[in-house]
């Protein structure tokens, strides 16, 4: 079955345009053109990942990301005006998956897409990786749940896989390019803080829980998380 798309943006001559692209590659596509009627919708229906416009009239996007964030998981990515560091790193924080700048190449969104959904649902054919647990940390990728001392420490897709990479290779250096491969199944481009941002969104929900200081950075080249002697 094609996995649908919903796309948020009131652009509608570029929403007909990505919309019809996607579904020649094979997705199924719904467009809404407003930020409050895209919550709305939202809450009546269910889309295997959303393509959300920062700039939105009305309700701007970054809101329409913190409300949908309140009551869904499904993989979020971002439209940003090229240039605008500052509304990336803001939807990161805020739960978004990944971003792209506008104007977007169809091909490049519809291959972004594809990444997310991947590493959202697992590919088609592979046996699900058992579960996995360092200390307190256990994640179920079945699921795709992880938690903290039983406690769910609600990670957004991106995170989970982020972290996944992290607990597989735990107590060796995962440099940030092949975090970003196999969290967000590109290339880390230059300049590209999303790997940063995700790790920083994971230790504040452990930190949270009371538990800091499980992902450790290494200059210049990416992170480790952490055994302890108990752990061991």
């Amino acid at each position: 079955m094609s996995a649908s798309i919903l796309i948020i943006d009131d652009d509608m001559e570029l929403c007909a345009l990505l919309s019809e692209f996607l579904q020649l590659q094979g997705f199924q596509t719904h467009a809404v053109h407003d930020g409050a009627e895209a919550v709305s919708h939202c809450k009546a229906n269910r889309y295997d990942a959303i393509v959300l416009d920062v700039m939105l009239p009305g309700l701007q996007g970054l809101d329409v990301l913190r409300s949908l964030r309140q009551f869904s998981a499904t993989p979020i990515l971002m439209l940003t005006a090229r240039g605008e560091d500052t509304d990336r790193i803001v939807g990161l924080e805020m739960g978004a998956d990944d971003y792209l700048p506008k104007p977007c190449n169809p091909r490049e969104l519809a291959a972004r897409l594809r990444a997310i959904l991947r590493r959202f649902q697992g590919t088609s054919g592979e046996e699900t990786p058992s579960e996995l647990a360092v200390g307190q940390v256990r994640i179920n990728p079945s699921d795709r749940s992880a938690t903290y001392a039983d406690c769910d420490l609600q990670l957004t897709s991106a995170e989970f896989n982020v972290l996944q990479a992290l607990l597989s290779a735990a107590g060796t250096v995962v440099d940030k390019e092949s975090l970003s491969q196999q969290a967000l199944g590109r290339p880390l481009s230059a300049y590209d803080r999303s790997i940063d941002v995700h790790v920083s969104k994971i230790r504040k929900k452990l930190a949270a829980q009371g538990a800091d200081k499980l992902i450790v950075s290494v200059r210049g080249i990416g992170y480790q998380f952490a055994i302890t002697r108990e752990d061991s």
